[in-house]
């Protein structure tokens, strides 16, 4: 059952796509536009009260390899926040390294799809909790997605829901999903697809792909009932506040942590 339906917190979660030592953002995931440089992104989000953080090595799969390890080591000395990190996870090794410079989970997306049995290996590894499968999801008929790799580039011809569901049994802790026909456009997001997703599986959602006003992510939440929602262009073109999207979820009566307060920076180990 979704978290949102059952009362409990919703987590606003900034996602920043890593290019080189850039944040970068698209529409489509094309198309990349410098945004800024991700510790300043980072600071101003933590300090605005995001409740984990999201980055995205997008294009570690055409290198086989991820570049975060500095980005996530200096955020986990600076700030006192959660960290999913993903792009060019391939091995147990690639999320160990990750764990150990900081991060608190690590997306899986391309290895998991060509290889299932990895998403088990990696939950027994680390637990459950430290494991997300990413989807990245394009819409292929009515009410049928299929699953993409390599940020978007590659088609597998896997199901989404289906896979998402065979993603839960395998042990992942949680599912984050991109529509990558809502991505960057502002549009709102794939409000059936989430919400297809949040009640068929045993495990949160976090929805990702879309958001362009502060009634979008309340929509993913309320209609869409996604337990998450990730979002990058509302909050990286300063559109909305982290403090002004929580605002108005709670006044949608949804649940979500009301702390505004500038936070001081504090080292995590």
């Amino acid at each position: 059952m979704s978290a949102a339906r059952a009362g409990h917190t919703v987590r606003v979660i900034p996602r920043l796509d890593i290019k080189g030592p850039n944040v970068v953002k698209g529409v489509h995931l094309e198309g990349l536009r410098v945004i800024g440089d991700p510790a300043e992104l980072a600071l101003r989000y933590y300090e605005e009260g995001a409740d984990e953080l999201l980055y995205m090595d997008i294009v570690a799969s055409l290198y086989g390899r991820n570049n975060l390890l500095p980005i996530v080591e200096r955020t986990a000395r600076e700030l006192f926040v959660p960290l999913t990190v993903g792009g060019g996870v391939r091995s147990i090794e690639d999320i160990y390294k990750l764990l150990r410079a900081g991060a608190d989970k690590v997306a899986v997306n391309t290895a998991a799809v060509r290889n299932p049995p990895f998403v088990r290996q990696a939950a027994k590894t680390f637990g459950s909790q430290c494991i997300v499968v990413s989807i990245e999801a394009k819409l292929r008929e009515p009410g049928r997605w299929e699953a993409l790799t390599d940020n978007g580039r590659e088609k597998t011809g896997v199901d989404v829901c289906e896979w998402a569901q065979r993603a839960a049994e395998l042990g992942a802790g949680e599912v984050l999903v991109t529509s990558v026909d809502r991505e960057g456009t502002g549009g709102g997001y794939d409000l059936e697809l989430i919400r297809r997703l949040a009640e068929a599986l045993p495990i949160p959602v976090i929805a990702c792909g879309g958001a362009g006003s502060l009634a979008h992510v309340l929509d993913a939440v309320t209609t869409g009932r996604a337990d998450a929602v990730s979002l990058a262009s509302l909050l990286h073109y300063r559109r909305a506040t982290l403090p002004e999207l929580k605002k108005a979820l709670a006044a949608g009566d949804v649940a979500v942590r009301l702390d505004h307060a500038k936070k001081e920076t504090s080292r995590r180990r």
